[in-house]
């Protein structure tokens, strides 16, 4: 298996890209991108479970049940959210018109937005910029596309892995975007992920359900989800390899190579958090069940404290202690080990007298809480960053 997560220029076969200043942001940054496909392909979604839900969120699931996709537009600076029938209205007309330059039937192309919520959606400035997305389409332009999607990201979130299958490299690769309001239980903030490989919409649900367990759905900024939280992946089978299916030998290397490009862009998500000076990976081990690992691995990853705490340089571990119990798992104080960046601070739930070497282990970029809670042999693991003034100054004045 390849792999990749930089900005060279990967190309996935039958598949164009485009991203663009169209003016909805006040800076002048690119704030359209469009993706498509030369023929229709088979799609998967996740989307937000927030009981509030942008526009373009409540078309796709509608449109998502067809199975089939040729086009996505995203639109960054405005969340197309709790703006009323002028905002569903909005959603359709750009989807209308996007499948009119396109010249593909509207039911084949799905809308985004992300941006800040309750704002009049700008559907006149979007479809004036249309013709030239459009025009501006090309195999090479994922990275602007990737880039047309951020909002206070810091950069762009790409990555890619080709595998082979019958003696044919196909490709998969995925963009995101994501900074802060970010607690996914289904998905993450906004991800596409697009590939040449042949594969129906069983298997290519089911795979896509199994990479977002496992990693958007174990990263934590802020613990505040969002109401536009979308991933699609997009197959359109121009490698014309046997297709592949639930019970296809081919579905585990697929799903593999998938598994690790969600996983890294949840990690990208993490590292560049708003304000973020430390990402942080909290591993959870020896649980009765991956279910409880993994409610442990998000209780620790979600707490203020710990996540202070390391941007302190504070190893306070009674902190992730505490999180530990009131995760909800029954646990034994007793059999709990806890490790930072593999410096032993607690043995069979007492203090190391370690805290001395784990200052020192503070100071990485990249902090690993280990926990082994003694009660079984699963694991699991989760992402987030460390909490610093830089999120409060982000988020006190992001809509002004």
């Amino acid at each position: 298996m390849e792999r990749g997560s930089s900005f060279r220029n990967i190309v996935i076969p039958g598949f164009r890209f485009a991203g663009l200043p169209a003016g909805i942001k006040k800076s002048g940054h690119k704030d359209l991108a469009l993706i498509y496909s030369e023929e229709p392909a088979v799609v998967a979604g996740l989307f937000t479970t927030n009981r509030i839900k942008a526009a373009p969120v409540k078309l796709a699931m509608e449109h998502i049940v067809s199975r089939k996709a040729q086009a996505i537009i995203i639109n960054s600076g405005n969340a197309n959210a709790c703006t009323g029938e002028k905002g569903m209205k909005g959603a359709r007309e750009i989807i209308t018109c996007t499948a009119k330059e396109l010249g593909i039937p509207p039911e084949l192309v799905y809308s985004s937005s992300t941006g800040i919520i309750g704002r009049p959606f700008p559907t006149g400035v979007i479809k004036k910029a249309l013709p030239g997305l459009v025009r501006q389409l090309s195999p090479l332009s994922l990275k602007h596309a990737a880039s047309a999607i951020m909002t206070t990201d810091t950069r762009a979130k790409i990555s890619f892995r080709q595998i082979r299958i019958t003696g044919k490299k196909g490709t998969i690769a995925g963009i995101a975007k994501g900074a802060g309001m970010i607690r996914p239980d289904m998905a993450t903030m906004l991800c596409f992920i697009v590939t040449d490989i042949a594969i129906n919409s069983q298997a290519l649900d089911a795979a896509l359900r199994e990479a977002a367990n496992s990693s958007f759905n174990m990263l934590s900024i802020d613990n505040d989800m969002s109401t536009n939280d979308t991933v699609m992946i997009m197959a359109n089978g121009f490698l014309n390899n046997p297709l592949i299916t639930t019970r296809s030998p081919y579905l585990a290397n697929f799903k593999s190579a998938l598994n690790e490009i969600t996983y890294d862009l949840a990690r990208m998500i993490a590292e560049d958090g708003e304000g973020a000076t430390k990402l942080i990976e909290v591993i959870v081990k020896g649980a009765r069940s991956k279910s409880d690992a993994g409610r442990i691995a998000l209780s620790v990853a979600n707490s203020m404290l710990v996540k202070t705490a390391v941007y302190g340089r504070d190893p306070n571990w009674g902190r992730i202690m505490a999180a530990i119990g009131y995760s909800g798992i029954a646990v034994h104080e007793k059999k709990i080990d806890i490790s930072l960046n593999n410096v032993k601070l607690v043995s069979k739930g007492m203090g190391t007298n370690r805290e001395k070497a784990a200052r020192t282990a503070l100071l990485h970029k990249n902090i690993i809480i280990t926990i082994d809670v003694g009660t079984g042999k699963e694991n699991a693991r989760a992402l987030t960053c460390d909490l610093t003034e830089g999120y409060i100054k982000i988020n006190a004045h992001y809509g002004t």
